[in-house]
Protein backbone atom coordinates (compact mmCIF):
# COMPACT_ATOMS: atom_id res chain seq x y z
CA UNK A 1 0.00 0.00 0.00
CA UNK A 2 1.74 3.41 -1.13
CA UNK A 3 0.84 6.54 0.53
CA UNK A 4 -1.34 7.68 -2.73
CA UNK A 5 -3.93 4.80 -1.80
CA UNK A 6 -3.75 5.88 1.98
CA UNK A 7 -4.63 9.38 0.94
CA UNK A 8 -7.49 8.47 -1.29
CA UNK A 9 -8.45 5.64 1.57
CA UNK A 10 -8.87 8.76 4.48
CA UNK A 11 -10.74 10.91 1.38
CA UNK A 12 -13.15 8.37 1.27
CA UNK A 13 -13.48 7.32 4.72
CA UNK A 14 -14.27 11.12 4.96
CA UNK A 15 -16.90 11.20 2.08
CA UNK A 16 -18.45 8.18 3.70
CA UNK A 17 -19.05 10.42 7.15
CA UNK A 18 -20.14 13.45 5.97
CA UNK A 19 -23.12 11.80 3.79
CA UNK A 20 -24.54 10.68 7.34
CA UNK A 21 -28.05 11.63 8.06
CA UNK A 22 -28.95 12.92 11.77
CA UNK A 23 -32.58 12.13 11.34
CA UNK A 24 -32.38 8.97 8.89
CA UNK A 25 -29.32 7.27 10.37
CA UNK A 26 -27.69 8.43 13.85
CA UNK A 27 -30.76 9.72 16.35
CA UNK A 28 -32.31 6.47 15.71
CA UNK A 29 -29.35 4.71 17.20
CA UNK A 30 -28.49 7.04 19.52
CA UNK A 31 -25.36 8.85 18.08
CA UNK A 32 -27.37 12.35 18.08
CA UNK A 33 -24.77 15.19 18.76
CA UNK A 34 -27.61 16.70 21.27
CA UNK A 35 -27.11 13.07 23.33
CA UNK A 36 -23.39 14.46 23.82
CA UNK A 37 -22.60 16.22 27.04
CA UNK A 38 -20.29 16.54 29.56
CA UNK A 39 -18.46 13.03 30.45
CA UNK A 40 -20.14 11.60 27.22
CA UNK A 41 -17.63 13.73 24.81
CA UNK A 42 -14.41 12.41 26.36
CA UNK A 43 -15.65 8.52 25.67
CA UNK A 44 -14.90 6.71 22.19
CA UNK A 45 -18.39 7.22 21.06
CA UNK A 46 -18.22 11.04 22.04
CA UNK A 47 -15.43 10.97 20.67
CA UNK A 48 -16.88 8.87 16.79
CA UNK A 49 -19.99 11.46 17.31
CA UNK A 50 -18.06 14.68 17.22
CA UNK A 51 -15.58 13.38 14.22
CA UNK A 52 -18.72 12.82 12.35
CA UNK A 53 -20.37 16.21 12.79
CA UNK A 54 -16.61 17.18 11.75
CA UNK A 55 -16.67 16.13 8.25
CA UNK A 56 -20.17 17.46 8.07
CA UNK A 57 -19.09 20.48 7.99
CA UNK A 58 -16.21 20.53 5.68
CA UNK A 59 -18.36 19.43 3.00
CA UNK A 60 -17.32 22.53 0.81
CA UNK A 61 -13.51 21.50 1.33
CA UNK A 62 -14.46 18.33 0.47
CA UNK A 63 -16.07 18.44 -3.05
CA UNK A 64 -12.75 20.66 -3.64
CA UNK A 65 -10.80 17.60 -2.68
CA UNK A 66 -12.57 14.87 -4.38
CA UNK A 67 -12.85 17.32 -7.65
CA UNK A 68 -8.73 17.54 -7.35
CA UNK A 69 -8.42 13.89 -6.34
CA UNK A 70 -10.53 13.11 -9.52
CA UNK A 71 -8.64 15.11 -11.87
CA UNK A 72 -5.47 13.66 -10.36
CA UNK A 73 -6.70 10.30 -11.34
CA UNK A 74 -7.71 11.28 -14.61
CA UNK A 75 -4.27 12.78 -15.39
CA UNK A 76 -1.81 9.90 -13.98
CA UNK A 77 -4.10 6.97 -14.06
Amino acid sequence: MGFWTLLEGCLLLANALAIFNEDRFLAPRGWSFSEMSGVKAKSLKGQLIGLIYATQYFRVPLIILNTIWIAVKLVYG
